[in-house]
Parts: C-alpha cells; structure tokens; sequence
C-alpha cells in the first residue's frame, strides 16, 4: 500500500469530467469511461499513449506516492491531513494551458504561480514523517545518474526530485510521446481542453490517494477542503493583486504547518 498527496478537481468538476473521459478511468470510482471521440485518432490509439496517466488518475502532483512510516497509521495521516487542510485556505492557479513536459504533455500553470508553489514546499515538509524511507531498489528505480545535483539532493531528503525549487504544478494527460507524434497529440489537445482551461482553477482542496498494491491503479481516498467553509468563495484574488504574489493566507501556511507538525 502506498499513499500520495495531489490535487484534483472535485469529481462533477466539469475538467474532471473531461480529463476522465480522455484518460479512460474515473478517478473517484476507479471505473473505465467512455473515452471521446477525437478526430483523427483511433480510441485504441488515444488509449494505448495514455496508459501511463490513467494508471495515476487525473491529478497535480503534490507529495508522491510513498509508503507509510511504520510509526505512523492511516488513521495519524488522515488526522492530521484534515488539521492541515483545515489551517489552509484556497487559492487559485490563474491559468492552465496544455503544455509539453519532456516528452509527456499535460496542463501547466500558464504562468510562475508563487502560491501554488509554497503551498506544494509546505505539504512536502509538513507530511514527511508519514514517508518510510526510500529503499535501495526505490532510489535505484529513480535512475539516479539523470538527475541534477538539487534533483538528487531532494530524492535522498524528500524522497521525490522534483520538489521545492525543482517543483512545476503538472497535471499529465499522455504518457512518453515519439517526437512524430507531438503535434499531432499537441493540437488534439487543445482542441479537446481548451473550453474547460478559459478560467482560474481554483485550488480548494487536498486529495489522499492510494496505489492497493504495486502497479494497482491508484484512485482517491479522501478528499479535504483547505480553510473554513466560508472561505470557500468564488475567487480569491484581490483587486490589484499580482499573479506571482501569495496572498496573507499563503505567507502564513509554512508557519501553520510547523505548529501542526509539533502539536
């Protein structure tokens, strides 16, 4: 069993609904979905190229997967994830855009968004005492020899490389693609999303995910609600307000999250 921290949309959000249908698998029951009808492509086609992705579910990484501390309980993590979700408050993404990751193409944040960054730094350091350390066969599936020096450094000390500086709110929607077939998958893309990408998203919520067994499809376990429920209002951002700047609730999060972990 392993348990991981992401986000995703609410289960009737209309981008959830969407990104099920193109992945081929609910996220919240774990069902299969009738995949959409993309022209140009075979279903098989759009199936076999997201395979990766539907394994994981529709989600933006947070905290990756990672097995329980043997000091810890499903029932400790799940407390104290309703006490920091709780001490959170929503915040919004000013927009996401189909993007191309490596080889892999998902959504991104259009733009630097700082909140969604700190938020991320502060759930990778307030959960990391529900992670078991790495094992030798784990860091060694991580192709150790690719990474940066910080990707590296995050891999022994978070378990994960891409965190902290190295972070990028990502949230995938294909598996590896053949350069040949990038433009191709790119414009279906955007043609298949773009409808659901013309507003803010609004980060309200913090999901448990969990993978059953190793290579089991991971699906949500819980999901929490960040702040109190009168906080949960249409928009957040205040008049005049920059993109890349956090707003009090979010300066305030790594210090909640401190007083959390020592209580």
């Amino acid at each position: 069993m392993r348990y991981a921290i992401y986000y995703t949309p609410s289960m009737h959000d209309p981008l959830s609904v969407a990104a099920a249908s193109w992945l081929g698998r609910n996220v919240y029951s774990g069902e299969a979905c009738e995949p959409p009808s993309i022209p140009g492509f075979s279903r098989q086609e759009v199936a076999f190229h997201t395979a990766v992705p539907r394994r994981y579910g529709f989600h933006g990484t947070i905290k990756a997967p990672f097995r329980l501390h043997p000091d810890e309980t499903e029932a400790s993590l799940l407390k104290f994830m309703m006490q920091f979700a709780s001490a959170a408050m929503p915040f919004e993404i000013p927009r996401l855009e189909v993007s191309r990751l490596g080889s892999f193409y998902g959504l991104m944040s259009a733009s630097e968004c700082a909140e969604m960054n700190y938020f991320a730094a502060s759930v990778v350091e307030a959960f990391d005492r529900f992670r078991a350390p790495l094992s030798e066969a784990e860091i060694d599936r991580r192709d150790s020899d690719s990474l940066t020096a910080p990707q590296f450094a995050n891999l022994h000390r978070w378990g994960f490389p891409y965190v902290m500086d190295e972070f990028r709110f990502h949230m995938m929607l294909t598996g590896a693609l053949h350069s040949n077939l990038r433009d191709r998958f790119e414009k279906a893309l955007r043609e298949y999303f773009g409808h659901f990408l013309s507003e803010p998203i609004k980060v309200a919520s913090l999901a448990l995910f969990i993978e059953p067994e190793p290579g089991a499809p991971l699906r949500v376990h819980s999901q929490h609600p960040l702040g109190k429920l009168s906080a949960h209002r249409p928009s957040l951002r205040r008049k005049g307000q920059d993109d890349n700047t956090p707003n009090p609730a979010t300066e305030q999060l790594a210090a909640l999250a401190m007083r959390l972990q020592a209580g």
